[in-house]
């Protein structure tokens, strides 16, 4: 099969990987087989409850029209940008996500060596399977004080890191220092068990948290640079800025922390008026085309995150899969860029973006209010 798009990674991996994997990773739907009766039922995975917030992640971007641009040149189009005092090739990276030794065995190493063959930024989760001593800047996530309830997992009893993979930057915790050996599927998710894999790793996370942690963090990174990711808010937003925070990362957890959050794209909007140029606005959650970059960045976004398309594309072929996918995504971009007379990504703004006059919700109201 030639892969001529993001999505179809997916299609590929659930081909290719165990099903209780697939569905950790995946969004969409899946097939369960009833008891007695043997029923077809649907039921959806990877996010919490009834994954509202999973779902319109990507459908939100279906809700954004583009604005395109006539007889503007665009011959010598270029996606460059630059993210605290760094050149990128394009302002797409890898956000930070746990484990990807699942996928591959080479893991985070695989991953960020295509981000670096791509010229752009990877982030790293505290729950990587490598080391984190080379990684030259924080991703403070503030918003997973808990685990979400992930149906999915608690029916395939994902509760465990299979050997010999093992969460690196918790070797020296007391909490999880055996969660490298557990070996069990038979545990229900989140089971008080001494190695079950969330239970344990829900121990270490800091559930008071205030914002002079953050000023804190920071005094301690000195010239790293501080991303806060997990903000959904205006007033989070600035309480971050103000902490000292170097940049903030809009996100959902993807939609697997609370459901019933707005799309990440959705929050956008009411985060960029109020944080304004004070710091770089970065956001996950949905991404899949280059048009869905674009419309991020015309809404205030500095630069787009990617999650799971990056899982999927590392278990179907590794580094060359993850750097396939961001090439098709710059592709796209550039495609999309120019079609809409945008020369530079300093060029993409909110007037290239609006919402079908039926349609509603808060970014479809301020988009108008601006126009």
């Amino acid at each position: 099969m030639v892969v001529v798009n993001v999505g179809e990674y997916q299609v590929l991996c659930r081909e290719r990987v165990p099903r209780p994997l697939y569905e950790y990773l995946a969004s969409g739907e899946r097939e369960l087989d009833g008891e007695p009766t043997r029923t077809r039922l649907i039921s959806r995975v990877t996010g919490t409850d009834d994954e509202q917030t999973l779902s319109e992640n990507q459908s939100a971007y279906k809700q954004i029209y583009l604005r395109p641009r006539s007889m503007r040149p665009v011959g010598d189009l270029s996606t460059r940008t630059s993210l605290f005092g760094s050149e990128l090739d394009f302002p797409v990276f890898v956000s930070p996500a746990g484990v990807h030794a699942l996928c591959h065995d080479e893991g985070e190493c695989a991953t960020s060596r295509a981000c670096a063959r791509h010229g752009t930024m990877f982030g790293l989760s505290q729950h990587s399977t490598r080391s984190i001593e080379d990684v030259a800047g924080i991703f403070l996530t503030v918003d997973s004080v808990r685990f979400g309830f992930r149906e999915a997992d608690a029916r395939n009893g994902w509760s465990s890191l299979p050997p010999p993979h093992r969460l690196v930057n918790y070797d020296e915790s007391p909490e999880t220092s055996n969660l490298h050996s557990s070996s069990d599927k038979s545990k229900v998710y989140n089971a008080k068990e001494s190695d079950a894999w969330d239970q344990n790793t829900e121990r270490l996370f800091e559930d008071n948290p205030t914002w002079d942690d953050v000023s804190r963090l920071k005094d301690a990174c000195g010239d790293l640079p501080l991303v806060v990711k997990g903000i959904m808010t205006a007033e989070d937003a600035l309480a971050a800025v103000n902490a000292g925070a170097d940049g903030i990362m809009i996100s959902n957890h993807g939609g697997r922390a609370l459901d019933g959050c707005l799309a990440s794209i959705d929050v956008l909007p009411e985060i960029a008026e109020a944080v304004g140029d004070r710091v770089p606005i970065l956001l996950d959650g949905g991404i899949r085309r280059g048009t869905d970059v674009l419309k991020a960045l015309a809404l205030g976004a500095t630069c787009v995150g990617i999650g799971k398309p990056i899982f999927f594309a590392l278990a179907v072929g590794g580094e060359d899969a993850v750097f396939h996918v961001l090439s098709m995504l710059k592709t796209e971009l550039e495609s999309a860029m120019a079609l809409c007379g945008a020369r530079t990504v300093q060029d993409i703004t909110e007037q290239l973006v609006t919402r079908h006059p039926h349609g509603g919700g808060h970014a479809g109201r301020y988009m108008r209010a601006k126009l």
